[in-house]
């Protein structure tokens, strides 16, 4: 169990997704969990399907790998594999940026399929997970044919070579709530206490509130494929996509 810090971390993900290396400082260290707090970081910290951030820190003349990563009250925590840093002591992050950058490219890609059900055939998102080049959206449908199948395909790749700009905003949260339908999933997962709303915007197709990394063109993605999908109720269908490894 994490211990709760009065350290605020920095996001630096949030505002450039693009963001590879970075300069922090060590606020909090906990020996139990192994685990580092830092005053600002460029690792995704996992959420909304989308997993965390894995890679390295430079600490002086060692190089410690970051295992796991996870936000805790506005603290963003970094599990190692080696001796801890002491607080005050400055690091440098450099993130997997292969993993991330498929992760972003999946991650953008699930916005576009979610935008096109969404504009086209009104359904809302019930759940979703996020691998590099990989993942899988359920859907509140009641039928899910073939046809319907390779429609919604072809449509997510006509968007992809649109090449939308992908917008990042952060909004006060009165104001986010007042833009329609911002929120996609069946239920709001936003806590009360969010003062901050973080928005994607597809331009032209998509706009909602989300908290993980997205490319800036949705040209970036590469070509998509549903590969499988499968009925997981009576008005819920789960649709599996992949994203060609070699388009970028």
């Amino acid at each position: 169990m994490i211990k709760e810090s009065l350290n605020m971390t920095e996001l630096l993900y949030q505002t450039d997704s693009y963001l590879k290396e970075f300069q922090a400082t060590v606020i909090d260290v906990n020996p139990t969990e192994n685990c580092i707090a830092l005053d600002r970081t460029a690792f995704y910290p996992g959420g909304g399907g989308q997993p965390n951030d894995i890679g390295t820190l430079s600490v002086q003349d060692r190089l410690l790998s970051v295992t796991k990563v996870k936000s805790q009250a506005g603290t963003v925590w970094h599990w190692s594999d080696g001796p801890l840093p002491s607080v005050g002591t400055k690091v440098v992050g450099h993130l997997d940026w292969d993993r991330r950058y498929k992760l972003m490219r999946t991650h953008t890609a699930l916005h576009i399929l979610c935008g096109v059900i969404w504009r086209d055939y009104g359904a809302h998102v019930t759940g979703a997970n996020i691998e590099p080049l990989k993942a899988r959206m359920d859907f509140e449908l009641e039928t899910l044919p073939k046809e319907l199948v390779k429609e919604i395909e072809a449509k997510v790749n006509l968007e992809v070579e649109q090449a939308r700009e992908v917008r990042i905003k952060i909004l006060p949260r009165e104001m986010a709530f007042q833009i329609p339908d911002l929120i996609r999933t069946k239920i709001n997962l936003l806590p009360e206490n969010i003062t901050e709303v973080r928005t994607v915007e597809i331009v032209g197709l998509d706009l909602q509130a989300d908290g993980g990394t997205h490319v800036a063109n949705t040209k970036e993605v590469g070509h998509v494929r549903i590969v499988d999908y499968q009925s997981k109720g009576k008005i819920n269908k789960r649709i599996y996509i992949e994203i060609d490894e070699n388009d970028r």
